[in-house]
């Protein structure tokens, strides 16, 4: 469930690559590419000044929200990520630089290729409990997202390309459904799309998310590691979950999953993830649509794992790493 911060170099990269042979526009775009052909980091471009994401609060149909966002001044085209679960955006910070970055470049006629890029965490994944303890189902989810695009972007008429890792892909696709209009590209990171019957971890998390008694359990015994200095909090999270993460991404983790209301959230979207994927995902709308849509797979991925890529029938809606 949690993001796979460490391929964060190798699935801006897939994107990167995704759009700009996507047919959003007629003209093939050069990308600035940060990895080498060992897919390790070139220290010479990263020590360029890289533009930061804001951090801001919005208001989304009566919900605070946050929004991580890089503008720019006359976009061709709006980037919109939507994480995975838990939803917490500043956990995505790193990646979403660092594809904003990868994808500054000149068209073949040296016209600059300018877009903005904007990332929405899910209602409640918060640091604080703006919801007073309200639970928000994966529909309630989905919603949110789409009463983001109507309020937040009604007025641009740029292109809006979708970007959804794990869960947020399937949230990409069901927006991807009831906006056509705005919406012109979907990419799926690690795609969730369905559940894995033969991934002991799914098991294990959806017995837990499905029995109050243990969810809330469990929530509490987290949140009350929220308690420890933080600099031991960093320690336990840096050594038990977050090996190869960023400073970003373990601050994240040890300011958000560390409140209960977070926790309680992340494991109620779960059971309702488990029980709305136990159906067979719209293959037929995918198909339909495959010159508009990518997924970027991982062989060791319990949560998208390659067969999905064979049960779609179309391999060219996909890649696997």
């Amino acid at each position: 469930m949690l993001p796979r911060l460490a391929s964060c170099c190798w699935s801006a990269r897939f994107l990167s690559h995704s759009l700009l042979l996507s047919p959003l526009t007629s003209t093939r775009y050069n990308t600035k590419c940060l990895v080498n052909y060992n897919m390790t980091v070139d220290n010479n471009l990263l020590a360029e000044p890289m533009r930061r994401a804001n951090f801001r609060l919005c208001n989304v149909s009566g919900h605070i929200s946050e929004v991580l966002e890089i503008r720019a001044e006359a976009p061709k085209l709006h980037v919109l990520f939507v994480p995975g679960n838990p939803g917490v955006i500043l956990f995505y910070k790193d990646f979403v630089e660092f594809l904003y970055e990868l994808l500054e470049g000149t068209a073949s006629v040296t016209v600059m290729f300018l877009r903005e890029l904007a990332a929405i965490g899910h209602v409640s994944h918060s640091r604080k409990d703006l919801e007073k303890g309200r639970m928000f189902s994966l529909q309630e989810q989905i919603d949110h997202k789409i009463d983001f695009i109507r309020e937040e972007l009604q007025n641009i008429e740029i292109p809006i390309l979708l970007v959804g890792h794990s869960i947020g892909s399937y949230i990409s696709i069901e927006i991807f459904k009831k906006s056509p209009e705005k919406v012109k590209y979907c990419i799926g990171l690690y795609p969730f799309l369905t559940l894995n019957l033969q991934s002991t971890t799914q098991l294990f998390i959806g017995k837990i998310a499905k029995s109050q008694v243990l969810a809330s359990a469990l929530s509490y015994l987290i949140a009350s590691l929220g308690l420890l200095p933080v600099r031991a909090l960093r320690f336990m999270v840096r050594k038990s979950l977050g090996k190869s993460w960023s400073v970003n991404a373990v601050e994240a983790a040890c300011s958000h999953l560390s409140q209960y209301h977070t926790m309680r959230n992340v494991l109620y979207m779960a059971m309702t993830e488990f029980r709305k994927l136990s159906e067979t995902p719209d293959w037929t709308f995918m198909r339909e649509r495959k010159a508009q849509l990518a997924f970027l797979f991982g062989v060791d991925d319990h949560w998208g794992p390659l067969n999905l890529l064979e049960e779609s029938g179309s391999a060219s809606i996909g890649e696997h790493v």
